[in-house]
């Protein structure tokens, strides 16, 4: 290539860094809630912070949900987004994701009567929670 080794390697780690990068958009783009779950999912937000961290104290739970849930907590936390905000619709909206995601999962792992005891928004928000984790609701 440029006939040094370090430029070489450069050149490398950056190509394979925008490579991860670009596959992680793809996933982001494909696990994104369908139809209007997106907008709800931002509308939730606070409510869903408080019951993340909610959750990720709760001694009761598997360490394994607790140490997703404070993994979330630290990259909201961090200004940095995988995918900058200049980018339409992803830019935005890839927190609203990644949280719906790991959601999905501590709702799988954790059940869906422990995050309902956690939740401290209305009884509709929850509703739209379950909504976005794939579960039914415990009145519907």
């Amino acid at each position: 290539m440029t006939g040094s080794f370090w430029w070489d390697l450069l050149l490398g780690l950056v190509g394979a860094l925008l490579l991860a990068w670009l596959a992680l958009v793809v996933a982001l783009v494909l696990a994104r809630p369908r139809g209007g779950l997106l907008r709800e999912a931002l509308r939730l937000l606070p409510d869903v912070l408080r019951l993340i961290r909610r959750l990720a104290a709760d001694k009761t739970q598997p360490r394994g949900v607790r140490i997703r849930l404070a993994l979330l907590l630290v990259y909201l936390a961090l200004p940095i987004d995988l995918v900058p905000d200049f980018i339409p619709v992803l830019g935005y909206a890839d927190d609203a994701i990644i949280v719906t995601v790991v959601l999905r999962g501590v709702v799988r792992r954790a059940g869906l009567d422990a995050v309902r005891a956690a939740w401290p928004g209305t009884d509709d928000g929850f509703d739209a929670l379950a909504r976005l984790t794939g579960f039914p609701t415990a009145t519907g």
